[in-house]
């Protein structure tokens, strides 16, 4: 965050709730984290950075800096949905899924 601006997010990890292929938490948070990247990206047309370390189970995008207002509140709204949805499974799966804000 800058400020009261997202700006991105990482996700990393596996959340062990089930062998890998069976995991309905991690298809949840890959599903989100993938329809966040499309929106931005490939629907939007705003180029977002997203980098992609599958050795280490990562994924991060950042916005770019400087958005027009309309892209800009769609973003924020977008990622803050994300927030509200990712924080709602950890309450569902708190020992598998950790949500957290970073400055």
């Amino acid at each position: 965050m800058e400020g009261n601006r997202i700006i991105g997010f990482d996700a990393r990890g596996h959340s062990g709730q089930a062998d890998a292929g069976e995991d309905l938490v991690c298809a949840a948070v890959t599903s989100t984290v993938r329809l966040a990247e499309c929106v931005i990206n490939d629907v939007m047309g705003l180029c977002a950075s997203v980098k992609v370390n599958e050795k280490a189970a990562l994924i991060s995008l950042r916005l770019p800096g400087s958005l027009g207002p309309t892209a800009e509140e769609t973003c924020q709204n977008l990622l803050t949905g994300m927030m509200v949805y990712l924080s709602e499974l950890h309450s569902e799966y708190p020992d598998n899924i950790e949500v957290m804000e970073a400055e």
